[in-house]
């Protein structure tokens, strides 16, 4: 008996053009990415609705930008929701991103009438979910009769915002989305800055993420 070892196969390789062609579609593809991931994550998708809701942990020019959104929108009401401060809370006025935006947009010269805080309890994950499902049951105990909102968000992160707001308050509550502008990096240019960067990568990892997970319980 006759021992082989090694034998003759005959395969398929990538030519140089073929290398050449494949090469060049990657990069059209990732040209194509970096272009759009930016606008399709600062989503903007706003319903008509009497109900402006603003995540509290937003900086101070997105809150006058929402403020101005309020105003322009013909809103009823304006509903501020966070979560416990996570620095400054023993020495804080306010305990919670809720009421600490709350009282900013007071300050800001917004009509106290027209604000209310809904804070969330402190956890130490899915934070963006306690705030919707605090909103939820906030909402059903309510004197307020709301079919649709607006929320409020910040670049990048309106896209993760509005997959679980909506999940969490669909059916019973229709949900738009209006994202403000970031001013920590250039968002046409987000991948020249080490925050537009860190920012948007770390927002689709969370995206993919938040469709796998079943946010209504």
């Amino acid at each position: 008996m006759r021992i082989r070892l090694i034998r003759r196969r005959e395969i398929w390789v990538i030519t140089r053009e073929g290398w050449i062609i494949a090469s060049t579609g990657l990069i059209i593809l990732m040209l194509l990415i970096i272009t759009n991931i930016h606008p399709f994550l600062a989503v903007n998708a706003p319903i008509k609705a009497d109900i402006l809701v603003v995540e509290g942990w937003l900086p101070d020019y997105a809150i006058e930008s929402a403020i101005a959104e309020f105003k322009k929108g013909e809103y009823r009401q304006l509903i501020t929701t966070g979560l416990p401060l996570s620095k400054g809370y023993y020495l804080a006025e306010y305990k919670n991103y809720a009421e600490l935006t709350a009282a900013t947009c007071i300050a800001l010269g917004f009509d106290k009438d027209k604000v209310v805080a809904v804070p969330a309890a402190s956890v130490v994950k899915h934070r963006t979910a306690a705030s919707a499902i605090a909103l939820r049951d906030w909402l059903s105990t309510s004197a307020l009769k709301v079919n649709s909102i607006n929320l409020y968000s910040l670049g990048t992160h309106a896209r993760r915002s509005w997959i679980v707001f909506k999940e969490v308050l669909n059916p019973e509550i229709k949900v738009g989305i209006i994202a403000a502008e970031s001013q920590d990096y250039n968002s046409q240019e987000w991948w020249k800055s080490s925050e537009g960067f860190r920012t948007v990568i770390g927002e689709i990892i969370a995206y993919i993420y938040a469709r796998f997970v079943d946010w209504k319980n």
